[in-house]
């Protein structure tokens, strides 16, 4: 192309290139949700298809973005790890941010459908996103797990919360005072003795939100490995999690993992994916 006497603009655009041989994480949230989930009815404290939905619109971004080993998602947030020696967009974080925020969001919209159905979307979601640098992998495990820690914080809280306004017919604020300076068995009691509710034996997505892991997955009785995302909602603050993943974040790893969990639509997109491109079928035990 010609070059032109307003080119010099170009001098203007400043390096965003991230520091290499470190773990990049691009965070996205959404903006206002609360007033979003009242305008389209999520049911409280926790809405399956709004997670779902979260899950799968991750799905895409970790399908076409071959660079993050592993995502995870909880609530409105989604964090997306690169592997230490990414070049995708030559580190550039503007475009990483704004291509991940992108697909995401668009994602989002796109399936809606899929998992509410006739429930109209009233308005375009928005989401919000920033990058941060690990240096080391342990910080990139202890980033994890404050994730997940805060999944069940806030999860004991709003389970108590919500039992409180719809079961006891306290108002919100009536709730809030009720919790004030509770502690997690002060909470689990409460939920125990007056709404017959085990905090324990509830969905472990509403406890430990989901874990997005690109695997060579055992799937059937004949042993065949498939290289497949699977998401799952172990618990990563134990050791055992790390010891079962320990190439997590390895990118090249090839370690088996035996998969006998559900079909969820994630895994079960990839099957039909499969088949429509003619591979050999999956026989699912």
């Amino acid at each position: 192309m010609a070059k032109s006497s307003f080119e010099y603009v170009k001098s203007y655009e400043l390096d965003d290139t991230l520091l290499p041989n470190t773990w990049i994480v691009v965070r996205i949230d959404g903006k206002c949700f609360h007033k979003f989930a009242e305008h389209h009815n999520f049911t409280k404290p926790n809405d399956l298809r709004a997670l779902n939905l979260m899950n799968y619109a991750a799905y895409q971004v970790m399908k076409d973005t071959h660079d993050i080993c592993v995502a995870f998602g909880q609530s409105d947030e989604y964090s997306f790890i690169f592997n230490k020696n990414t070049a995708f967009y030559k580190r550039r974080g503007a475009k990483l941010l704004t291509t991940i925020n992108s697909k995401f969001s668009s994602s989002y919209v796109f399936y809606w459908r899929k998992f509410f159905g006739d429930e109209i979307l009233q308005y375009p979601p928005c989401f919000d996103g920033r990058i941060v640098l690990y240096p080391s992998a342990e910080n990139v495990i202890d980033y994890l797990k404050w994730r997940q820690a805060d999944v069940h914080i806030n999860n004991l809280y709003n389970t108590a919360f919500w039992a409180l306004v719809l079961q006891g017919n306290l108002s919100p604020g009536q709730a809030e005072k009720r919790l004030c300076g509770t502690v997690s068995a002060d909470k689990n009691e409460l939920l125990f003795k007056e709404f017959n509710i085990n905090y324990n034996k509830e969905k472990e997505i509403f406890k430990r939100g989901t874990i997005l892991l690109k695997l060579h997955v055992q799937l059937d009785v004949k042993k065949k490995t498939v290289a497949s995302i699977i998401d799952i909602h172990e618990d990563m603050l134990k050791e055992k999690f790390w010891l079962k993943y320990e190439n997590l974040l390895e990118p090249t790893s090839k370690k088996v993992v035996h998969y006998n969990g559900p079909i969820t639509d994630i895994l079960n997109d990839q099957i039909l994916n499969r088949e429509k491109t003619k591979c050999s079928p999956i026989n699912i035990s």
